[in-house]
């Protein structure tokens, strides 16, 4: 199963990027991949369970459902139950540390998955650069001060 982990220093406090981070609804604000979601059902977004329907700027869908969310550990994990991506047990999670030196942020986005083997790499680029790597870029971007 390939794995794939971005990583990110994000210059606002850990608790400002938790609060963009947990929003299970909220990933249009900042990764420019997404155009919009909304969640499916009777669920809030904090509730495990919950189901987020994404729509991507080609137009595309994903659907994800809301695995765990850790306030204490800073940590939310998402599983895909469809989507146009050749992948099968998608597992998705992300952290916020706080950088203590400096009053930053910290943040490691993963991703476990299978796949059959000639999709592996190519999967493995689009995953780590261009959703996560770009989403913290955007995350930098929403977050950054003065901007």
């Amino acid at each position: 199963m390939p794995e794939v982990t971005s990583t990110a220093i994000i210059p606002a406090d850990v608790d400002t990027v938790w609060r963009v981070v947990r929003d299970f609804d909220g990933l249009p604000a900042w990764v420019p991949a997404i155009e919009a979601s909304e969640i499916e059902g009777d669920l809030r977004g904090d509730q495990v369970g919950a189901v987020r329907r994404l729509t991507l700027g080609d137009g595309g869908t994903v659907r994800e459902r809301l695995v765990a969310l850790d306030d204490r550990e800073r940590r939310l994990t998402y599983a895909i139950l469809d989507s146009p991506f050749p992948v099968e047990d998608y597992r998705s999670t992300i952290r916020v540390f706080p950088v203590t030196t400096t009053g930053e942020s910290f943040v490691v986005w993963g991703v476990v998955f299978d796949c059959h083997l000639a999709e592996s790499e190519q999967l493995c680029t689009l995953f780590g650069r261009d959703v996560f790597g770009a989403g913290l870029n955007g995350l930098v971007s929403y977050l950054a001060p003065g901007e």
